[in-house]
């Protein structure tokens, strides 16, 4: 049974499956991971989610405000054993469930071409590409997307 808490970057669960998703993410991302690990401090994050999957921490995911009508989608992890089981749509489903109930009015993120299944699950949940925004403007391996929220 997969149950979702709502937490912050405080959580300790939150912290050690950040530090997983960062791993990995050293490893695709090779040169490039110094550029992208500065924008990806957890310090201060008031918003974030824990997936537990039979009490076991599976995965999470984050938001921050980007502008006052958006937040913005960051630190999304879902653990080898859980891929492919839905957990990442159930996170990013609450988060953006939470972003309505905060009344902002969309959703934005940025990724990287090395993560194809991190692009697959946004366009699979309605985030649209848009041109690269803020510090990912000219970055080749950047890919940012928005959604807008219905509430």
């Amino acid at each position: 049974m997969l149950n979702l808490i709502r937490t912050n970057s405080d959580d300790p669960v939150f912290i050690s499956l950040v530090k997983k998703l960062d791993a990995d993410l050293a490893e695709r991302d090779g040169a490039d991971h110094a550029f992208y690990s500065q924008f990806n401090k957890i310090d201060k994050i008031k918003h974030a989610v824990v997936a537990f999957e039979n009490n076991e921490p599976i995965g999470c995911g984050a938001m921050k405000e980007f502008m006052p009508d958006s937040m913005e989608m960051k630190r999304m992890y879902t653990a080898p054993l859980g891929r492919g089981k839905g957990i990442a749509t159930a996170v990013l489903t609450e988060l953006e469930k939470w972003a309505a109930e905060l009344s902002y009015k969309k959703c934005v993120l940025e990724t990287g071409k090395r993560q194809p299944e991190a692009i697959k699950l946004y366009e699979k949940n309605g985030y649209k590409n848009i041109p690269n925004y803020g510090q990912y403007i000219g970055i080749e391996n950047s890919v940012c997307f928005e959604k807008e929220l219905n509430k």
